[in-house]
């Protein structure tokens, strides 16, 4: 597999704080990555030396380019939404469609004229006219009508209610991506994107705790409901994770082989936003 993002020894501090700690990171290229951590993991930071809005130490390689010295050539092949409310208020729909066709090389005006055509947004109206919903209906627009390699979204549906979160990701699948373009999704919001991920990245405190395939993260983690006379003997493994729900026993464990569970009792994969909540222990004290 073509690799699109290549990290070696990412540093990056602010002052005193270390921001990422010596990160190495490959992404490959047609999949959807899940970077996912707590305020203040290192996520942004990331992202920021990926489109090259930060310096930093190591190695970082971005579609073949150094964002730190190519930076202009390398936004020739990268989309990026970082949150569907940084549109001016003032902004009409023409105007955000004349500004995107004038600097981007590869944006498809009737593309993304099409893709308004079957919304209720309307050229002349401007941002501040729009629901939230139609903002990302519009950035939507903007984006599919660009043939870039590498999509990067921070949070982009922060503060809009499930139906146009689960349709932003739907229609990114259904009218964007391909297996020439890799999309990378920084979010807090696990649940919602699981099922459309192929790979998974945990932080914490600006290192890598967790990074695979979604394949290789099923694998690796089982959730065990513990018979009550099954319940020393499964602690003797150290479960990552026990939680006490309606007098039944759930443990969470990690590197341990399934068919050596399946003695305590009933086995199943977990969610990301379980595996995450038992990985980020002590992370929001």
């Amino acid at each position: 597999m073509t690799s699109i993002i290549s990290a070696k020894g990412l540093r990056k501090s602010y002052g005193k704080k270390e921001c990422l700690k010596s990160l190495n990171l490959e992404v490959h290229s047609g999949r959807i990555l899940g970077l996912v951590g707590p305020n203040g993991c290192g996520k942004t930071t990331t992202i920021n030396a990926i489109l090259g809005l930060t310096d930093f130490e190591g190695e970082l390689s971005v579609l073949g380019m150094d964002p730190r010295h190519q930076r202009d050539a390398l936004m020739n092949e990268i989309c990026f939404i970082s949150d569907v409310a940084i549109l001016p208020k003032w902004l009409k729909v023409s105007d955000a469609l004349d500004f995107v066709d004038a600097i981007h090389p590869k944006f498809n005006r009737s593309k993304a004229e099409r893709y308004l055509a079957a919304t209720k947004i309307e050229n002349k109206m401007r941002v501040k006219e729009m629901s939230k919903g139609m903002v990302v209906q519009l950035h939507l627009a903007l984006v599919m009508a660009i043939d870039a390699k590498l999509l990067v979204l921070d949070e982009p549906t922060l503060g809009l209610d499930i139906l146009y979160r689960k349709m932003f990701y739907q229609q990114l699948l259904e009218d964007y991506f391909d297996e020439n373009k890799t999309i990378i999704v920084a979010t807090h919001q696990i649940d919602e994107i699981e099922n459309i991920l192929s790979d998974l990245v945990l932080m914490r405190d600006g290192e890598l705790i967790l990074a695979g395939t979604m394949d290789e993260v099923a694998y690796r983690f089982v959730e065990v409901t513990v018979a009550a006379d099954q319940k020393s003997a499964a602690q003797a493994l150290k479960p990552i994770q026990q939680r006490d729900i309606f007098g039944k026993t759930h443990m969470l464990f990690d590197g341990v082989a399934h068919e050596t569970l399946m003695q305590f009792g009933e086995c199943k994969t977990p969610s990301v936003s379980d595996i995450f909540v038992a990985m980020m222990k002590g992370s929001y004290q």
